[in-house]
């Protein structure tokens, strides 16, 4: 294999770790999972997120208590991403959208930028510093859930801010009735 396709394989391979690094961000937020968040920082990383301004375990601290009181779900959406890598040290821009249902049945949204410095430890890609730049947010109406009213639809299981959410089942398996729906 020549230099030049090596090196954008090595490139590619930097770049699936640095999305699944900011997914697992993601995904620890929205499933109250503090070990898949923290998975995505090192342990020194600081954190400008909204208001707050330090530790990512004090910013796990601050951010969970007011999703708990505030919001019934919430999503953390990635968009485009780029990303600048430089030997050891990468440089990324995630777009993002954030949607929570709050306990009222509100609806929140908000959009920006996650700025993320990464650092490669020990072969292993976190985030090292993150800036959060929000740009905009709105109320929009709420609605209701599509299809809560179908029977049975909550066998193959409901949200859930923890592991027992069913995106963690594994084997995932439809726990539910074959149907196709007449109109």
């Amino acid at each position: 294999m020549d230099d030049a396709r090596l090196a954008r394989l090595e490139y590619a391979a930097d770049r699936i770790e640095i999305t699944d690094c900011l997914t697992r961000f993601s995904r620890g937020m929205d499933r109250f999972d503090r070990d898949c968040y923290l998975s995505a920082f090192w342990p020194d990383a600081e954190m400008a997120a909204g208001p707050y301004v330090g530790s990512v375990q004090g910013c796990w601290d601050w951010a969970v208590p007011m999703h708990e009181a505030g919001q019934i779900v919430t999503h953390h959406s990635l968009l485009n991403n780029t990303v600048d890598i430089d030997g050891d040290v990468a440089h990324s821009e995630c777009y993002y959208i954030f949607v929570a249902r709050n306990r009222d049945e509100s609806m929140w949204m908000a959009g920006g930028r996650y700025l993320d410095r990464f650092e490669r430890r020990s072969g292993e890609w976190k985030i090292a510093l993150r800036t959060n730049i929000i740009e905009w947010g709105c109320l929009p109406p709420p609605m209701p859930i599509p299809f809560a009213d179908v029977p049975g639809i909550e066998k193959n299981g409901v949200t859930s801010r923890s592991k027992e959410d069913p995106s963690y089942r594994r084997p995932l398996v439809n726990l539910r009735d074959p149907f196709t729906p007449t109109y």
